[in-house]
């Protein structure tokens, strides 16, 4: 057996060893947006055609929402991310998968990519940090987003058409108060006050004034 022959079996166990010991420090390593520092990477955004189809939590997407998607962190977490080039940050809700470009961390919604000052370049250096996991055991709704009452049915519908234009989970709660009838125009039917507080400022960011109600309130 030749010198060089003899030379390359040896070396094999060695190539072997090393390729498993890097597998190894791959795969138990921590995962970036564990760390309390956060990740960095690169955000991107998405809209239409996207807009109203299914994302991989069975929500509907809206692009007018605050959310957002990401590889790997639980879907229903809530996440700050920060633009480095501005220094704008926001809180998402994750409840889609994605961004599958390379470099890329995390896909925005249009809402709130347009806050951060992603819309524009399209690409932007981010940081994400985890800042709420997601609850174990959903409980039943508790919260809701009120943008106004009504004395005529009339002028809850109108409103009600308007927002549809805007978000989505608008409806009307009919409520009978000391012999009156009431309609009350509401957004969305929320399991936490922060998912509430979080459509709530993005519907003061549109303009209307509201008010986030729990189920049991009677205003």
């Amino acid at each position: 057996m030749s010198i060089t022959r003899r030379s390359a079996i040896l070396a094999l166990p060695l190539l072997l060893l090393l390729f498993l010991t890097s597998c190894a420090s791959i795969s138990q390593g921590p995962r970036a947006w564990k760390d309390p520092s956060g990740e960095r990477g690169l955000a991107s955004w998405y809209g239409h055609p996207y807009h109203g189809r299914r994302t991989s939590n069975g929500e509907v997407y809206d692009m007018y929402q605050l959310s957002a998607a990401h590889r790997e962190i639980p879907l229903g977490s809530w996440v700050e991310v920060i633009n480095l080039t501005n220094g704008r940050s926001l809180t998402v809700r994750v409840n889609d998968r994605g961004p599958f470009v390379d470099g890329r961390i995390i896909d925005l919604s249009y809402a709130s990519a347009m806050l951060l000052g992603v819309v524009g370049p399209g690409v932007a250096p981010v940081r994400v940090r985890l800042t709420q996991a997601p609850l174990q055991a959903p409980g039943p709704a508790r919260y809701s987003v009120q943008v106004a009452s009504f004395v005529a049915e009339s002028n809850a519908l109108a409103l009600k058409t308007e927002l549809e234009q805007k978000v989505s989970g608008v409806y009307l709660m009919k409520a009978a108060i000391d012999g009156e009838v009431y309609y009350r125009v509401r957004v969305g039917q929320f399991v936490s006050h922060a998912e509430a507080k979080t459509a709530a400022e993005r519907l003061a960011s549109l303009g209307y004034r509201v008010l986030i109600m729990g189920f049991e309130d009677r205003l």
